[in-house]
């Protein structure tokens, strides 16, 4: 499970771009369903997941929280198109070079915007559960990194280990 740290000003973000009319939501790396959970309400009309990890599905009931799971890694299979997408904890997983792919594949599949949550302090972690995929694979990003290397930020929020930024696609 991830930190707690930026869940709820992109929560913030997306609530307020889903106002006017709901919006759909691809949540790459779900995980234990967070931000399902975090997004139900009137302002998202669609959820679909992305989880590398088939066990996850199952042990986290992400069926009772998404509307639809797409079983496979981000990198390799055809994202949906969706108003907003979120990497959530998951760049880390990946080497900046797959990490900054994703990021623009993800920038492609949103119609309107994409969010990244990541450590931003040495933060090592190791398989959990089994899973392979937990294991940070690059653990030194910064913020003064995250900046300088995804392209299209705009807005951010930084707690003292995790900080959450934000594309608008325009």
């Amino acid at each position: 499970m991830s930190s707690t740290e930026g869940k709820s000003w992109i929560r913030d973000r997306v609530t307020a771009l889903g106002a006017d009319s709901p919006v759909t939501v691809l949540d790459i790396g779900p995980g234990v369903g967070t931000y399902a959970k975090l997004l139900a309400g009137p302002a998202v009309s669609y959820i679909t997941g992305v989880e590398i990890w088939q066990p996850y599905v199952d042990t986290y009931r992400l069926h009772d929280y998404y509307d639809e799971i797409v079983i496979g890694d981000a990198r390799k299979v055809d994202l949906p198109s969706a108003d907003v997408v979120i990497i959530g904890d998951v760049a880390e997983h990946m080497t900046e070079a797959d990490a900054l792919a994703l990021w623009e594949k993800c920038s492609a599949a949103a119609r309107r915007a994409v969010y990244l949550s990541i450590p931003i302090v040495h933060y090592p972690q190791h398989e959990i559960e089994g899973n392979p995929h937990e294991i940070h694979v690059d653990e030194d990003w910064n913020h003064e990194r995250v900046l300088s290397t995804f392209a299209g930020l705009g807005e951010w929020e930084t707690g003292s280990e995790v900080g959450v930024y934000e594309r608008i696609i325009h």
